[in-house]
């Protein structure tokens, strides 16, 4: 395996998705959080990719104390995860391990995750629903978004979202 600390908290990824199962991804992401959970960290999404022929197994990470990821985070990040990683062995072969901020298309996926961006756009898709509006409110699990003057308020978990707009400070 190899390691690679990333800071993209431009966003910038390559996603070539190698046709993952959703359970193999489940379990990246357990491992990840194994890992790095112990040093304040949530694991916001895992995605394995196959860019080259050379697989990646890509890992973002927001902190749980809400403060900035930085540089010597995302190192110590990975470094713990591949200790995780090495004694799990998830993947056959060699495989590039690489951490990275959340970065401009922020996965959000808890209340919380949406009442830190209220006011800022996301991009909504599932419950039968696709667009891109402000975050308007959020109530316990509800997230309402204003949708060209109405409010459409799906519950967390019913859909996925991406912060659509880098917020003009961190939040």
């Amino acid at each position: 395996m190899n390691n690679n600390a990333n800071d993209n908290s431009d966003g910038q990824t390559a996603n070539n998705s190698s046709g993952q199962t959703d359970g193999q991804i489940a379990r990246l992401q357990a491992i990840a959080q194994a890992g790095v959970g112990p040093l304040g960290f949530e694991v916001l999404e895992v995605q394995l990719q196959n860019v080259g022929g050379e697989p990646i197994v890509l890992v973002r990470i927001d902190r749980l104390d809400e403060q900035p990821v930085t540089m010597a985070d995302i190192t110590g990040a990975s470094r713990a995860a591949e200790a995780e990683f090495d004694r799990v062995d998830p993947i056959t072969g060699e495989y590039r391990l690489e951490f990275e901020s959340p970065g401009a298309r922020r996965p959000l996926l808890t209340a919380r995750h949406f009442g830190r961006m209220v006011g800022l756009k996301a991009r909504v898709r599932g419950d039968g629903q696709s667009f891109t509006a402000p975050i308007k409110a959020v109530d316990g699990e509800d997230v309402t978004f204003d949708v060209n003057g109405d409010d459409v308020t799906l519950k967390v978990g019913s859909f996925a979202a991406n912060l659509a707009e880098f917020p003009d400070r961190h939040r």
